[in-house]
């Protein structure tokens, strides 16, 4: 179901003739009514040039009628899941810089313009809002946690340069948004567009952002245990896509070890008084060796054909155009 409700007049929210370039900020939400109005009017003070684009996922408390008459453009995503709302939102938005921002008012819109100029004038392509905590309450000591183990590992695999993996608070290259596969559901696409960005090696920025509470009565949508899970899945998922010869390699070698640790025992017994008794376990050895070695063979292939794959990614980056096509 699509339902377009822009109740905005063209002045209202488009940027004026001699603004350049075209910014657009992307609002995806929940069952936000208590804060979305809020952060329409943040944003229009702070960008007033910018377009606001709310795509509203199946909320039930009116939260698109609220954004409409805050005079955002509203779209609805019926699909459950902030993946589903980014995917329609990249592929259907036309900007050269895409301010990226949850409903919750917890990220200060105050600290966009310096988001946008960074991203524009060093002309980088992802420029994530680092959050730096407001009050003890504004963020979670298990969201916190799980963040820095998350962010951690994806560090040690992919690269240093980011330090706060699952911001909800970043603004994006025309390039970026539009060759980005985009295949996440849920909260793990910010897992996605970090790796993205590592794995294709794009210039990144970082700017610290003040992060606040949600308001009375308002709930957030992350399970800490459920969608952690999901996250660390997802990098799971990613390593062996983007590092297959470091994933199976990993895997292969583990098999191996085991296999020597029980073969070990076996060969001493047969060496002393030539039996083997243990037959079962000598079959597990040696087809946990076999299986090792099968999965090393198995990352030197995939390994090439990942590399394939990156060249394909980074020929689609390249295609696409920083600034909007002329008419």
């Amino acid at each position: 179901m699509l339902m377009d409700m822009p109740t905005a007049t063209t002045s209202e929210v488009a940027p004026s003739a001699t603004t350049a370039p075209q910014i657009a900020v992307l609002i995806p939400c929940r069952d936000e009514a208590l804060t979305i109005g809020t952060v329409i009017r943040a944003f229009q003070s702070a960008l007033p040039a910018a377009r606001i684009h709310v795509y509203d996922n199946a909320s039930t408390d009116g939260t698109a009628a609220i954004a409409a008459e805050a005079g955002a453009l509203v779209r609805q995503e019926m699909r459950p899941g902030k993946g589903h709302v980014v995917r329609r939102m990249f592929a259907e938005i036309e900007a050269e810089a895409y301010v990226l921002v949850d409903g919750d008012g917890t990220y200060d819109a105050a600290d966009a313009p310096e988001m946008v100029r960074l991203l524009l004038e060093d002309g980088l392509d992802m420029v994530t809002g680092v959050r730096v905590d407001s009050s003890p309450a504004s963020y979670r000591p298990g969201h916190r946690f799980g963040n820095r183990v998350l962010t951690a590992i994806v560090r040690s695999v992919f690269g240093d340069r980011i330090s706060d993996m699952l911001s909800g608070y970043r603004v994006f290259s025309r390039r970026f948004v539009k060759s980005f596969p985009a295949l996440s559901t849920g909260f793990e696409t910010e897992t996605e567009f970090t790796v993205h960005a590592l794995e294709l090696g794009l210039p990144l920025g970082e700017v610290r952002t003040r992060y606040s509470e949600r308001p009375e009565g308002s709930a957030s949508k992350l399970r800490t245990w459920r969608d952690g899970v999901r996250i660390l899945h997802t990098i799971v998922n990613l390593v062996r896509e983007e590092r297959p010869l470091m994933f199976f390699s990993a895997c292969g070698a583990a098999a191996i070890l085991i296999g020597v640790a029980l073969a070990v025992p076996v060969v001493a017994q047969y060496m002393a008084n030539g039996l083997v008794p243990r037959l079962p376990t000598a079959i597990l050895a040696a087809c946990l060796e076999l299986l090792g070695f099968l999965s090393l063979f198995s990352g030197l292939i995939l390994d090439s054909v990942a590399r394939g794959r990156k060249e394909a990614k980074r020929i689609a980056y390249l295609a696409v155009s920083r600034t909007l096509p002329s008419a």
